[in-house]
């Protein structure tokens, strides 16, 4: 029986990379794959998906007013094995509807990756939204720099220091966010840590 599946993680925990190891095993057994990410992360360029280690591959980019079940209907009804999505967390809630439509209705899986949540620790729209009607949710493990489990999702600032407060949505890598545990999230805001981002 088809599921629809949420798997996040801190940034840095190889969602990306897992979403693409995922689509190569369906299509090494023959199967053919939708890939799709939304369109607010324009990071890699509009048409590709592209991991930290290097790995990428072709991906359809979907708009914030697109119906995902229609175009699915529209284009892939029939020809499709799997729906895998990548920074599922920036579809919208009613989006997210639509992939379990055609779970429910199509009996095709779909396969989320995303953040559960942003740099102020809030659920993202689109990661509430799975939160509440996944068949099946996972946590992709990473680590925190002292060794804890990192939860957050840090952003930091041009001088080194943790940003609470801005848009919801800010693109970045490396170069502006770092997996960290509440603790030292926590620790580094109140004492005003200059926090060390991994940008190698």
């Amino acid at each position: 029986m088809a599921k629809l599946y949420f798997k996040y993680g801190a940034m840095g925990s190889s969602k990306t990379a897992q979403a693409l190891i995922t689509k190569y095993n369906y299509e090494e057994n023959d199967l053919c794959v939708w890939l799709i990410k939304p369109s607010a992360d324009t990071r890699d360029g509009a048409a590709i998906l592209r991991s930290r280690i290097g790995l990428e591959a072709p991906v359809e980019v979907i708009g914030p007013q697109a119906d995902i079940f229609a175009l699915f209907d529209a284009t892939r009804r029939g020809k499709c094995s799997v729906i895998i999505v990548d920074e599922c967390q920036f579809l919208t809630s009613e989006q997210i509807d639509q992939l379990r439509a055609i779970v429910n209705e199509r009996g095709v899986p779909v396969m989320c990756f995303g953040l559960r949540t942003d740099f102020r620790t809030h659920l993202f729209p689109g990661s509430m939204r799975l939160m509440e009607i996944a068949d099946e949710i996972q946590e992709i493990k990473t680590m925190c720099d002292c060794g804890a489990k990192a939860t957050v999702n840090a952003r930091i600032d041009g001088t080194g220091h943790i940003v609470t407060e801005g848009a919801q949505v800010l693109l970045g890598g490396n170069d502006r966010y770092i997996a960290m545990c509440h603790k030292c999230y926590t620790q580094g805001i109140r004492e005003n840590r200059v926090i060390r981002l991994h940008t190698h």
